[in-house]
């Protein structure tokens, strides 16, 4: 079950990473010329903040040994870091925020399930996994901690 939890934290914590990092210094975002300087300072900013918590996690991960209780700093990081996401997500319409950018916007994930086809938002088809992967590895540690 550690192992699991680890993993899992691991899975999550370049969820917050990687993903953004991949995704985020390009056109869609830190050079995209359709937004101000000062938004993308901000996208470089957080994306750098979530690489360096990440290194912490990952070490703090990986250095915990047999204590489970190492990983609840990891755990809860990850848990803020997905947190603010759906705030984010869910505050939209108070301060006019979107999804996707209209230009050099990431596009939607296409699905077909049951023969019926839809589009979801890239940011929520790799964001809701990872938060409930991050959950159940909480719960994991909370298991094994308790």
């Amino acid at each position: 079950m550690l192992l699991t939890a680890k993993i899992l934290l691991t899975v999550a914590t370049l969820g917050y990473s990687a993903i953004p990092t991949f995704f985020d210094w390009n056109a869609s975002h830190a050079t995209n010329p359709s937004w101000t300087g000062h938004a993308r300072y901000h996208v470089v900013w957080q994306v750098s903040s979530y690489d360096f918590t990440a290194l912490l996690s990952l070490i703090l991960i990986w250095t915990a040994g047999p204590d489970a209780a190492a990983l609840w700093v990891p755990a809860l990081l990850a848990l803020a870091i997905y947190g603010g996401f759906w705030i984010a997500w869910a505050t939209r319409p108070i301060y006019g925020g979107v999804l996707q950018d209209k230009v050099n916007g990431v596009p939607d994930i296409h699905y077909r399930i049951f023969g019926r086809a839809f589009a979801v938002d890239a940011n929520v088809s790799l964001f809701l996994p990872l938060t409930l992967s991050t959950v159940a590895a909480t719960m994991l540690v909370w298991g094994l901690t308790t």
